[in-house]
């Protein structure tokens, strides 16, 4: 049942966006109609339409072939737990597909021979042994759907919890390019079973390794007298912190740090004492595109899949590339 209504779902979906029209300045209405991203020419394809991958395995460090569907399965397991809300696994398998699809069409994998891999500090998590029959239900319910916006595939962009809004590339990513029509600043629902730890969290860092994180950032300076958040996006997320009065990207330095322990840049406050810097903030991720916590409380709230996206992702299109 609820296959067929997440399906049903879509059909209006699509029925609205290709009945939908322009005007002139006449008034005459012109038919619009949604236009399918295209499969990476580079990708060859099963006898079903499936693009076959390449995926260098960092635990055997060898290369195997499989269908897109399969690689989506492990990197759903591995990036949302398989006892999630359907509705949020959805989500995330539409996103993942997606973000390979863009990956393989924007991008070389750093390990030869391979369209991408299992490397999370190279594409997404990945997991074989956390695949269930969740999972596999979230991936098939899915099958073949992507994000589009305007006959391309879209940056899909997510992180772990938002601190209560989103970010945009330019300020939490430091993407270089116009940001993306399709992204703004958006509030993202919390949940009650969100980790309190990751709504907010507290981390000192000795001077020491502070002053080596800035240096690895960019910025040459002494051990930290002073810092204080600069330059702030929207959302308040710092996009440079002053440290002994000069500026230091806060993405670049949040890396340099370790994102496990600057879990954010939606920081609250900041502090030095005795030679320690002390952090305070909310959230945990770069903040861009779909908070996993925020899919997660909007599906325990009654939103489907489709609707999680475009919360996070605006006026975009999911469309179906195979059956």
């Amino acid at each position: 049942m609820r296959k067929r209504c997440f399906l049903l779902a879509l059909v209006l979906l699509a029925a609205v966006s290709l009945a939908g029209c322009m005007r002139t300045d006449a008034g005459q209405p012109i038919q619009t109609e949604v236009v399918k991203p295209e499969v990476p020419q580079n990708l060859r394809t099963n006898d079903e339409g499936v693009p076959i991958l390449k995926v260098y395995d960092v635990e055997s460090e060898s290369i195997a072939e499989m269908d897109l569907e399969t690689y989506v399965m492990g990197v759903l397991a591995g990036e949302m737990k398989n006892d999630w809300p359907e509705e949020a696994l959805k989500a995330q398998a539409i996103l993942a597909r997606t973000f390979v699809l863009k990956f393989v069409e924007t991008k070389d994998s750093q390990y030869e021979g391979a369209d991408i891999s299992t490397d999370i500090s190279e594409a997404q998590a990945y997991s074989e042994v956390n695949i269930n029959e969740n999972v596999r239900e979230a991936v098939e319910e899915t099958r073949g759907l992507v994000m589009s916006y305007e006959g391309e595939l879209p940056q899909a962009w997510f992180h772990a919890h938002a601190g209560g809004i989103t970010e945009l590339p330019s300020v939490a990513l430091e993407y270089k390019e116009a940001d993306p029509a399709y992204l703004s600043v958006t509030d993202s629902p919390d949940s009650e079973d969100a980790p309190e730890n990751v709504k907010n969290w507290t981390v000192t860092f000795d001077g020491e390794t502070f002053q080596k994180a800035c240096a690895g950032a960019g910025l040459s300076t002494g051990l930290p007298e002073t810092v204080e958040i600069g330059e702030t996006g929207e959302s308040g997320r710092a996009k440079t912190l002053l440290v002994n009065g000069e500026a230091v990207s806060a993405p670049s330095l949040r890396l340099q740090l370790g994102a496990s322990e600057m879990k954010s840049t939606l920081l609250t406050s900041v502090e030095v004492e005795d030679g320690s810097v002390t952090m305070q903030g909310r959230g945990f991720g770069h903040g861009v595109g779909m908070s996993q916590w925020g899919a997660y409380g909007m599906a325990e709230d009654g939103a489907e899949a489709a609707e999680i996206i475009r919360h996070y992702f605006q006026n975009v299109d999911i469309v179906r590339l195979w059956e």
